[in-house]
C-alpha cells in the first residue's frame, strides 16, 4: 500500500506500511493545524508516545526568560514506531482518543537525545 500525500512539505513518507485507519499516511486520518517537533520521553502506552517539546517564557517584570516545557500525548503509528528519546514531528488532527489529537508524522532522529 502507498502513502498517500499529507501535505506537509518537507516531510518523507515511512518505507514501512501499515493496514492502521488511525495513520495519517495510510489510513484515513488527515492532518491540520500545529506542527510541533519534539523528544519523545514514553513509549510504554500501545500505540501512544508523549513528547515533549521545550521553549522559552518571557517575564517582563524581570527582562529575562525562563524555561518551560509541554508534555503532548501522541498517536504511534506501526509503520513509524518512535522509541523513547527519538526526535519526532507530530502534527494535529481530530481527536483520537480522550487525550490525543497529534499523530507522530516521522522520526527526525534516533536516539538519546540530550536536552
Amino acid at each position: 500500500m502507498k502513502a498517500r500525500n499529507i501535505g506537509i512539505e518537507g516531510i518523507k513518507p515511512p518505507e514501512k506500511t501499515c493496514l492502521d485507519p488511525k495513520c495519517c499516511w495510510h489510513g484515513t486520518v488527515p492532518v491540520r493545524g500545529n506542527i510541533i517537533k519534539g523528544v519523545v520521553v514514553s513509549d510504554k502506552a500501545q500505540k501512544t508516545v508523549v513528547v515533549e517539546k521545550n521553549y522559552l517564557h518571557y517575564l517582563p517584570k524581570y527582562e529575562r526568560y525562563e524555561r518551560r516545557h509541554s508534555r503532548i500525548s501522541a498517536y504511534n503509528p506501526e509503520c513509524i514506531d518512535a522509541k523513547k528519546g527519538d526526535m519526532v514531528t507530530i502534527a494535529e488532527c481530530r481527536p483520537l482518543s480522550k487525550t490525543k489529537s497529534f499523530v507522530v508524522v516521522e522520526v527526525v532522529s534516533e536516539g538519546k537525545v540530550v536536552k
